[in-house]
C-alpha cells in the first residue's frame, strides 16, 4: 500500500481517537456541573431511578453516587449474568452512557416523580390543570420542548428555595431538558469541528463506509462530512420535530441532524474501527479496554443511535 495513504489513514484514526477523548472529558465536566447544581434537590427527593428496562438499570442515590446494572455472557458456561456496580464519578458514567441518554433519563424520572403526564401537551384546552408541565411562555410546541428548555430553567432560578418534593422534581425536570439541549448543541459542534479537521484527509482517501446494516448506513464523504441514512423507528423521528412514519428512511446530513440519532462517541469509534478493519496496519495492537460500550451503546449497529 502507498505509504502516503497509510500516513493519512493513521492521522485520521488518531484524530478520531483524540476527538473522542476530548468529548468524554468535556461531557464529564458538564454532567458533573449538572449534578452539583442539583445536589440539594436530589437529596430532598431521596434519589431517583433513572433507567429500569431489563437488563438495563441505573439509579442515583442522595449522595450522588449511581447504581448501574450490566449484563454479560459467561463464555465458559454460555449463561448470561447480571452485575450491579456503584459508579461514583461523572467521568466513569459518561463512558457507560451517552450524555443525551442521561439527561433524558433525568427528564423522564423527574416527570414520573412529579406525577406529570407522559405528554403534558396533549390536553390543550385544560391549561393550569394540576400535574401539567410548567408553561415556558416562549411559544414552543409540545413536539419540540428543547427550544425553550434553557429559558424554562433560567426562570426557575428566581423562584427561591426549593419548597418540597414536587417543586424539586419540577425544577430538576426543567434543568434536565436544558442540559439535554446544551449537550446536543455541544455534540453538534464537536461533529462539525471534526468534519473540518477530517476534510484534508478524506480529500485524499475518498468516501469511506463507516457503518452499514439493514437499519442504517453511515459514511464519511470526500468533503469530510458525515452522511447517514437511518430507518425511522416511530412517529417522533424526523427533522425539526416533523413526524416520520415508522419504516421510512431519513437522510441525515448536518451535525444537528446526526446527533439527534447518534452519539458522537460511537461515530468516532466506529470510524476508527472501520479504518482499522480496512487498513490493519494503521491501528496499534489493542491490549485491553474494550468495555466502554458494554451497556448497550455498541451492542449492534442498529442500537447505538440516540433516539430522542
Amino acid at each position: 500500500m502507498d505509504r502516503t495513504r497509510i500516513d493519512l489513514l493513521s492521522a485520521l484514526a488518531r484524530d478520531a481517537s483524540l476527538e473522542r477523548s476530548d468529548y468524554l472529558v468535556r461531557a464529564a465536566e458538564q454532567f458533573q456541573k449538572f449534578l452539583e447544581a442539583n445536589a440539594s434537590a436530589i437529596q430532598q427527593i431521596g434519589g431517583l431511578t433513572l433507567i429500569d428496562e431489563d437488563p438495563d438499570y441505573l439509579s442515583i442515590a442522595p449522595d450522588l453516587s449511581f447504581r448501574s446494572r450490566s449484563r454479560y455472557l459467561d463464555d465458559a458456561t454460555g449463561e448470561w449474568h447480571n452485575e450491579t456496580e456503584v459508579v461514583e464519578s461523572a467521568a466513569e458514567l459518561v463512558e457507560l452512557y451517552s450524555p443525551a441518554e442521561l439527561y433524558t433519563a433525568f427528564t423522564d424520572a423527574a416527570r414520573t416523580a412529579a406525577g406529570l403526564a407522559a405528554d403534558a401537551g396533549d390536553d390543550e384546552g385544560e391549561e393550569g390543570e394540576p400535574g401539567d408541565a410548567p408553561a415556558s411562555g416562549t411559544g414552543a410546541t409540545p413536539a419540540d420542548p428543547y427550544a425553550a428548555a434553557a429559558d424554562l430553567w433560567a426562570a426557575t432560578q428566581d423562584e427561591g428555595p426549593v419548597t418540597g418534593e414536587l417543586d424539586a422534581a419540577r425544577r430538576l425536570y426543567d434543568l434536565a431538558l436544558s442540559y439535554q439541549e446544551r449537550s446536543q448543541r455541544s455534540e453538534a459542534d464537536l461533529v462539525e469541528r471534526f468534519q473540518v479537521a477530517a476534510g484534508r484527509f478524506t480529500a485524499e482517501l475518498g468516501e469511506l463506509l463507516v457503518v452499514e446494516s439493514d437499519e442504517e448506513r453511515l459514511v464519511i464523504q470526500v468533503s469530510g462530512t458525515f452522511r447517514a441514512e437511518v430507518e425511522a423507528e416511530d412517529e417522533d423521528d424526523g427533522h425539526d420535530g416533523d413526524a416520520t412514519p415508522a419504516g421510512e428512511w431519513l437522510v441525515l446530513t448536518t451535525p444537528e441532524e446526526l446527533v439527534g440519532f447518534y452519539d458522537p462517541t460511537d461515530v468516532f469509534g466506529d470510524l476508527a474501527d472501520a479504518l482499522a478493519e480496512a487498513f490493519p496496519s494503521v491501528a496499534p495492537v489493542v491490549t485491553g479496554d474494550s468495555s466502554v460500550d458494554d451497556h448497550g451503546a455498541g451492542d449492534s449497529a442498529g442500537e447505538d443511535v440516540n433516539r430522542e
